[in-house]
């Protein structure tokens, strides 16, 4: 699985979270989306990607991923 393919997917998706006025609902949003529309495998290697420091990820997918880890595979 590609990384910089994961990190630019991840980001979009979180620029789109973050115009959303409730903090709390686009972090929860945003761990949604990943959790729903992403397959497991691809899942695995983010969360692998944000331990190793997660170089690239917008401070809103880290925050989101960090704060509702238990929604991915």
């Amino acid at each position: 699985m590609n990384r910089e393919h994961l990190v630019r997917m991840a980001n979009q998706i979180g620029t789109f979270f973050q115009s959303q006025p409730d903090r709390a609902e686009a972090l929860e949003g945003l761990a949604n989306h990943i959790a729903k529309f992403w397959e497991p495998r691809m899942q695995r290697e983010f969360k692998a990607l944000l331990d190793e420091g997660g170089e690239g990820v917008l401070p809103i997918v880290r925050e989101a991923l960090e704060k509702h880890r238990a929604l991915m595979a």
